[in-house]
C-alpha cells in the first residue's frame, strides 16, 4: 500500500481519536463516558501507537509522523492521567476495575493453576493414602521432616501476650513480604523462574501438609495454619503470577521494544502484585493474633472460611465481566 493510501486508509480512526481526547480532556464529560466507549478509545489507542511505528519505519511523510507523536502523545496522557482522590473514582477504581483485571489475568490464572495443582497432588502424594510412601522425605528431606514436626509438638496456648503477638505479625509480616519478593523476582526471568517458583512452593508445601496429616502433631498443625492459610496461600500465588507477567513481556512483546512493552506488563501487573501485599499483611495480622492463640479451632476455621469467601467475592463475584477491562488491562505505554 502506497504512503498516501494507508494514511487516507487511517485517517478517519486518527480523527476519532482525537475527538475522544477532546472529550476526555473535558472532566464533565469524560465523567459522561461509559465503559463500551472507554473500550473502544483503548483499542482506537493501541492502533495509532501501531500507526505510528509504521509511519518511522515506512518513513511517511514528516507531518504524518509528527500528527501520530502528538497523537499518540495525547491519547497517552489520558489514558494515565493522575487520577483525583475522588470517593467515586476510589471505589470505583477498587470495586470494579481492579477485580475485573485480576479476574481476566492469564498470569494468575496459570499461577493458581500451577499452584494449587502442585498443592493439591503433593499432599495426596505425601499423605497416607499415597502410593509413594518416600515422597515426603524426597520432597522435605527427613531432617526436615523432624523440624516440622518438632515446631508443632505443642498445642496453641494463651501464653502469649499482645506485646508478643504483635511483635510476631511484625515478623510475619517481613517474613510473607520475603516469600512473595521471591515469587516476584523469580518469575522476571522470562517467566521460567516463576513457574520454578510457584511449582516449588506448591509442591514443598503441599509435601508438608500431607506429612503433616499423617503424624502425631496433626492436631496442633493444622489448629495453627487454618486461619490464616487462604490469604497466605493466595498472596503466593500472586506474587508469582505478577513476576511472570513481567517476565513473559521480555519474551513476547506484541511489537513493542522490550522497554515499552515491560512498561505495559508492570502497569497490568500492579492490581495483583498490590492485592498480594495486603493479602500477606491480612495474613500476618491473623498468624500473629489468632492462629497461634487457645481460640476454638471452629472459631479459626471460620475464620479461614470468611477470608475465603471474600477472596472469592472480590476475585469472581466482583471481577466477572464477559469484557476484560480494555482500558487498563491492554494498555500500551509510550516513553
Amino acid at each position: 500500500m502506497k504512503a498516501a493510501e494507508l494514511v487516507d486508509s487511517r485517517t478517519p480512526l486518527w480523527r476519532q481519536l482525537e475527538a475522544f481526547c477532546i472529550q476526555l480532556e473535558n472532566r464533565g464529560e469524560r465523567a459522561k463516558l461509559g465503559a463500551h466507549r472507554r473500550t473502544e478509545f483503548a483499542a482506537l489507542y493501541r492502533s495509532a501507537c501501531a500507526d505510528l511505528a509504521l509511519a518511522d519505519a515506512h518513513q511517511l511523510p514528516s507531518e504524518t509522523v509528527r500528527y501520530l507523536h502528538q497523537l499518540v502523545g495525547r491519547a497517552h496522557n489520558q489514558l494515565y492521567r493522575t487520577q483525583g482522590l475522588e470517593s467515586q473514582s476510589w471505589w470505583t477504581e477498587m470495586f470494579e476495575r481492579v477485580p475485573r483485571r485480576l479476574f481476566h489475568d492469564r498470569a494468575l490464572r496459570l499461577s493458581a493453576l500451577l499452584f494449587w495443582g502442585g498443592f493439591l497432588l503433593s499432599a495426596f502424594l505425601a499423605s497416607g493414602y499415597t502410593p509413594y510412601p518416600q515422597f515426603a522425605e524426597q520432597v522435605i528431606t527427613k531432617d526436615g521432616m523432624l523440624a516440622v514436626e518438632e515446631m508443632y509438638a505443642d498445642p496453641p496456648s494463651l501464653g502469649r501476650g499482645f506485646n508478643q503477638n504483635a511483635q510476631m505479625a511484625g515478623f510475619y509480616i517481613f517474613h510473607n513480604a520475603g516469600i512473595g519478593l521471591r515469587c516476584f523476582v523469580m518469575g522476571i526471568f522470562l517467566g521460567v523462574g516463576g513457574l520454578f517458583a510457584i511449582t516449588f512452593n506448591a509442591v514443598y508445601l503441599g509435601a508438608i501438609f500431607g506429612h503433616m496429616s499423617t503424624t502425631a502433631q496433626s492436631e496442633n498443625f493444622f489448629n495453627f495454619v487454618t486461619a490464616h492459610g487462604p490469604f497466605e496461600l493466595t498472596a503466593i500465588v500472586m506474587s508469582g503470577a505478577a513476576g511472570m507477567r513481567l517476565g513473559f513481556a521480555i519474551v513476547k512483546t506484541n511489537g513493542l521494544s522490550r522497554r515499552e512493552s515491560v512498561l505495559a506488563a508492570a502497569r497490568q501487573a500492579l492490581p495483583t502484585m498490590m492485592a498480594a501485599v495486603l493479602l500477606f499483611i491480612g495474613a500476618a495480622f491473623i498468624e500473629g493474633f489468632i492462629s497461634p492463640s487457645a481460640i476454638p479451632y471452629p472459631i479459626k476455621a471460620l475464620v479461614a472460611m470468611i477470608s475465603s469467601l471474600l477472596l472469592l467475592g472480590y476475585l469472581v463475584v466482583l471481577g466477572y465481566s464477559t469484557q476484560p477491562d480494555d482500558d487498563a488491562d491492554e494498555q500500551l505505554a509510550l516513553r
